[in-house]
């Protein structure tokens, strides 16, 4: 039934990985089932056959789905099926996304269609780099015009030596996270996170990334010379089309190299609009309706040429210099943490907020469920580029932009130990030319040090570009909007003075030498240091102290037995206290208890009424208690939280007592002192011995009693025997 079958078995890095493909999904172009471990990916490619009329560009959509059912999960919420994709199936999709699109050949129009699901999943390999293998090799077999294969790889900085595709637990105790994917002749993808490694370092691991996954790319071209699919034909550039080009070039490179020399992006725009306009209106009514799809290479010609023609750019700068740049913090009087990060026409506006552990994002993985102290979410509105657009839930774009940030500064956060605050950044893009993900970097490392948090150092990112012809390449820092349209790479790079946090590289041609990125790293580097050294203007290191309208959260610790005396029967104990306090309480399983609150009082409060729950009475000490029932024999007093004792009617006053309601009522406020404990363990208590106004101990001065008898029971019986022995003996004959 299955005649089309075939199977590749690849050993990579000490385990097998497994290509199938003709047994499932045989309907799709290209179809493959990848297999690491008991990780199961299944690839599939669809490619429409003919163009949409006026389509002018590539329409490639990337979907990365995990199915519940790949860890032996049924899905949560109402519907109890998988709903929109989650964080993290975004990021993957953007992942697979960006390798594979430079690889179409130039004025491929057709609409192509990649979806991998994960059905299987083993905790110990990641589906990530499977499913970007499964998406290149089933690609690579569907015949659709594509200049693969991809391969792809994680590595890991265990112990000083670099691991590939180490597994999940191994990730936990590695200083690097970077994913890398390219051809055979280089890397076109660069995805990392880092604990402050140098340059050497990082080209390390991409070098190392790059020959690890080459076996990958030798068995998927073994699979595809037995099962690939005839070739389609590729999109030739018709005679009619090339001479259009020249007769632009001819009559547009001029005005239109003129509009360029605009510094300012807006009239820029205006200036090239207008000079594109002009150079329509010279051509016939055919010519201009197939020119408009040209013009974009046209002003690429012209940009790209100029800028290795005469080393300067669009904005009148050399390649190495970074944009004027004002850091201010503090800018808005009412949020814990803020600051205006401005880099020519980019700007950020980061905010930070603190809060507690009750603020923690809960994430839902296939790989389990985790608490996520630290967020970030960057938001880009339609009029920091001068447009209007739709307002509603982040795009893939602004989740992966923001998701980098966030690895930036990552690993410079306080251990949750010494810091346990929640944090979360909003970076609200006001403006917009040229890596507003890395103004961000910026804007989030000046916000939390302003709200006080602690950061190992400051975090600055820069965005590298590159210009690459066959005359020669430059490497851009700082890099504008049309740089980074027009240009060859998106190299964007994090870190501190001491080294680099995060790195992400995507490429628009083939691929790109370990020469071209050893100098974009370098440079990189002089940037970073140039913006770190603009940003000490505005803050060098984090204020002292949160900030005064932010929760000052207290750790206490209390026995682990204690624990369920603290929280109470169904929560009562705990909800009582967070309610007359006014604070935010959180407990955890080992003991320790976090208080949140503005109000020290009500911090002290709270400690209080927990110190007094899972405190144990020591005798001869004074506590203040409340009465909280009386009887014949005496009056039970509660002290401690919720420790209550009994004071007998001996102990009320130094004076007779004849009726417990005499000296106390339900609910007075008293002073008492522990004298001991029965042999239930029930606490003894005194108040005659303790001055009610000042507890003061007076002891001394009123003289100790005579014990009562163990025997003599806390009941009426027992009051009797007392009053008996107070009667005068008679003889009897």
């Amino acid at each position: 039934m299955f005649d089309n079958y075939f199977r590749k078995d690849i050993d990579w890095a000490g385990k097998t990985l497994t290509l199938e493909t003709g047994k499932v999904a045989r309907q799709a172009d290209g179809a493959v089932m990848a297999r690491l471990g008991d990780t199961i990916v299944l690839c599939t490619v669809v490619g429409a056959r003919n163009v949409k009329p006026g389509q002018d560009f590539f329409p490639l959509t990337v979907n990365y789905q995990e199915k519940a059912f790949a860890a032996g999960k049924i899905p949560g919420g109402f519907f109890k099926r998988e709903g929109r994709p989650s964080e993290a199936e975004t990021l993957i999709s953007r992942l697979i996304d960006r390798p594979i699109r430079p690889l179409f050949p130039e004025g491929f129009r057709n609409e192509v269609q990649v979806i991998a699901t994960v059905l299987s999943h083993d905790m110990e390999n990641s589906p990530d780099i499977v499913a970007l293998v499964g998406c290149s090799a089933a690609l690579t077999l569907s015949g659709i015009p594509f200049f693969g294969p991809v391969g792809a790889a994680r590595v890991g900085l265990i112990e000083g030596a670099f691991v590939l595709n180490p597994t999940l637990e191994q990730m936990k105790s590695s200083k690097l996270d970077l994913v890398v994917a390219g051809t055979a002749e280089g890397v076109l993808m660069v995805e990392s996170e880092a604990q402050e490694l140098s340059e050497d370092d990082m080209l390390g691991a991409v070098t190392f990334g790059h020959k690890g996954f080459q076996p990958v790319i030798e068995g998927i071209i073994e699979l595809a010379e037995r099962a690939a699919k005839e070739p389609w034909d590729l999109p030739e550039e018709a005679a009619e089309t090339a001479a259009l080009k020249k007769k632009l070039a001819e009559l547009g490179s001029a005005s239109i190299g003129e509009a360029y020399k605009e510094t300012q992006k807006l009239l820029r725009q205006q200036k090239v609009g207008a000079a594109k306009k002009a150079l329509l209106e010279q051509l016939s009514e055919d010519e201009a309706a197939a020119a408009k799809g040209l013009l974009k290479e046209l002003e690429a010609d012209v940009v790209r040429n100029a800028i290795l023609d005469t080393g300067m750019r669009i904005d009148g700068r050399d390649t190495k210099t970074v944009r004027p740049i004002v850091a201010e913090v503090g800018v808005l009087p009412r949020s814990h943490g803020s600051a205006l990060f401005t880099r020519g026409e980019t700007q950020a506006f980061c905010v930070a907020t603190l809060g507690t552990g009750q603020d923690e994002q809960i994430i839902d993985q296939l790989a389990g469920e985790y608490r996520e102290n630290f967020m970030l979410h960057y938001n880009f509105p339609p009029y920091s580029v001068n447009e209007t657009g739709r307002m509603g839930s982040p795009g893939r774009r602004e989740i992966g932009h923001g998701k980098l940030a966030w690895r930036a500064i990552k690993p410079l956060l306080p251990e949750k130990s010494t810091f346990p605050y929640t944090m979360r950044v909003v970076s609200e893009i006001t403006e917009s030319n040229g890596s507003s993900s890395m103004a961000t970097v910026c804007g989030t490392s000046l916000s939390l040090m302003d709200a006080g948090v602690p950061l190992k150092r400051p975090c600055a990112g820069i965005a590298m570009g590159l210009i690459k012809e066959e005359k020669g390449y430059a490497v851009l820092s700082d890099i504008l909007g049309d740089e980074d349209h027009l240009g060859d790479m998106d190299f964007k790079v994090a870190g501190t003075e001491e080294g680099i946090t995060a790195l992400q590289m995507d490429i628009k041609i083939t691929s790109i030498t370990p020469e071209i990125m050893k100098i974009a790293l370098e440079q990189a580097k002089g940037g970073r240091l140039h913006i770190l050294g603009e940003m000490a203007k505005g803050l060098t290191g984090a204020r002292t102290d949160v900030a005064s309208n932010a929760p000052k959260i207290t750790v206490i610790n209390v026995p682990k037995d204690k624990i369920r005396e603290v929280i109470g029967t169904g929560g009562k104990v705990i909800r009582d206290i967070v309610e007359t306090t006014g604070t935010k309480i959180d407990i955890e399983d080992d003991g320790t208890i976090k208080i949140a609150s503005t109000s020290p009082e009500a911090t002290q409060a709270a400690i209080d009424r927990i110190r007094g729950i899972t405190a144990e009475p020591e005798v001869g000490v004074i506590y203040n208690g409340t009465v909280v029932k009386t009887a014949d024999f005496g009056a039970f007093v509660n002290f401690l939280g919720a420790k209550d004792g009994l004071v007998h009617i001996s102990e009320l006053s130094n004076e007779r007592v004849n009726k417990t309601t005499d000296i106390v009522k339900q609910g007075d406020k008293v002073k008492v002192k522990v004298l001991g404990f029965d042999d239930r363990g029930k606490v003894k208590l005194s108040m005659r011995v303790v001055d009610q106004a000042t507890g003061a101990d007076i002891s001394e001065q009123v003289g100790a009693r005579r014990p009562r008898a163990e025997s003599e029971g806390e009941g009426e019986g027992g009051e009797r025997r007392e009053r008996r022995e107070r009667r005068p003996r008679r003889d009897h004959d």
